[in-house]
């Protein structure tokens, strides 16, 4: 889809969410915004409902968005997956099929849909290469996510090698950052820490329960960081050639990974966010709750060869990320 004047238009579905609001700032912030080369499209969901097929194209329809990011998806940690299987998988099936088709047939000129590193077998070799996928048994605490997110990978391949359909797709490694999800069961590990041990610290706890052994290996990618990688990578993505991106063998590229190259332990991290925060109690594992995978350590060499590399590095993301959450906090009791 070409419009006839210069100025682009990027829609950014999520955008209200972590990743799609951090993408928001990261284009607002750039200078094409004040090169004004591009109009940024942000439906809420009030204003969109990404399930409905019908709804989705007379959108298309009305706004004919010459790039699209996907950044809306339905996630959660190891309790929300385990006990909605069928959302899980179910409602992010309908949310990419819908965007992925429709942007193929409006001929959209460059498509970006955000993935994760959970699409990778369990007891993949590691650091986890961008050939991994589908090479053995996935982690059976998010089957189901990854089961959806591998299907809306496998849409876009299929339709680039087909119909000519110019997309890539990013796979980040756990996120984290301001606007993430702090719910009680339903967070991932680090925002699940910051909330637990900056709870312990306000009511003077004397100890904080941690799932698992922490015995596993996770590396942490900040969300501004990851804002930045999709950026890049779009603008490396050429508009009007196929197979655009490619390995340093020549073969087309259609998923790559995005890391920060920094591997902790679940153990560590808690340690780490315990002392940021000022909690001085003690640290109690459970080791009746699940672990997850043992390690999820990406190889990011395919977008280190593009040029791009994260910044920002866990201690300085997690003081930004508590900042940020106790800014909420303060905001959400001035309202109540």
């Amino acid at each position: 889809m070409n419009n006839s004047n210069s100025l682009k238009k990027i829609m950014i579905a999520g955008a209200s969410g972590m990743v799609g609001n951090a993408i928001k700032k990261a284009y607002l912030n750039s200078e094409r915004h004040n090169a004004q080369k591009y109009e940024l499209l942000t439906p809420s969901r009030n204003e969109l409902n990404l399930l409905n097929f019908e709804e989705v194209e007379n959108w298309f329809e009305r706004n004919s968005p010459d790039i699209v990011i996907l950044a809306a998806a339905k996630v959660g940690g190891i309790f929300a997956n385990k006990n909605n299987p069928a959302e899980f998988i179910l409602h992010n099936l309908k949310i990419q099929t819908n965007l992925i088709e429709i942007a193929n047939n409006f001929k959209v000129e460059k498509f970006l849909f955000l993935g994760s590193s959970c699409i990778y077998p369990r007891l993949a070799t590691q650091p986890i290469t961008e050939k991994e996928l589908l090479s053995g048994q996935l982690e059976i605490t998010n089957e189901y996510y990854a089961i959806a997110k591998i299907a809306g990978i496998k849409l876009c391949q299929a339709l680039t090698i087909q119909k000519g359909f110019n997309s890539i797709c990013l796979m980040p490694t756990n996120l984290y950052g301001p606007g993430d999800n702090y719910h009680n069961s339903n967070s991932h590990v680090l925002p699940s820490l910051i909330k637990k041990f900056s709870e312990a610290k306000n009511k003077n706890l004397k100890s904080v329960t941690c799932w698992g052994d922490g015995t596993p290996l996770r590396e942490f990618l900040y969300v501004d960081d990851l804002a930045k990688a999709c950026i890049f990578v779009l603008d490396k993505l050429n508009s009007v050639s196929k197979y655009s991106l490619k390995d340093k063998n020549g073969n087309p590229l259609f998923w790559i990974n995005v890391g920060s190259n920094q591997e902790i332990s679940i153990k560590d991290l808690a340690v780490m966010i315990a002392k940021i925060v000022g909690f001085e109690g003690s640290i109690i594992w459970d080791k009746k709750m699940p672990n997850g995978t043992p390690r999820k350590k990406l190889d990011t060499s395919v977008l280190d060869k593009l040029g791009w590399k994260s910044k920002i590095n866990l201690e300085e993301g997690i003081k930004l990320t508590l900042k940020a959450y106790n800014k909420d906090l303060k905001l959400n009791r001035i309202r109540n």
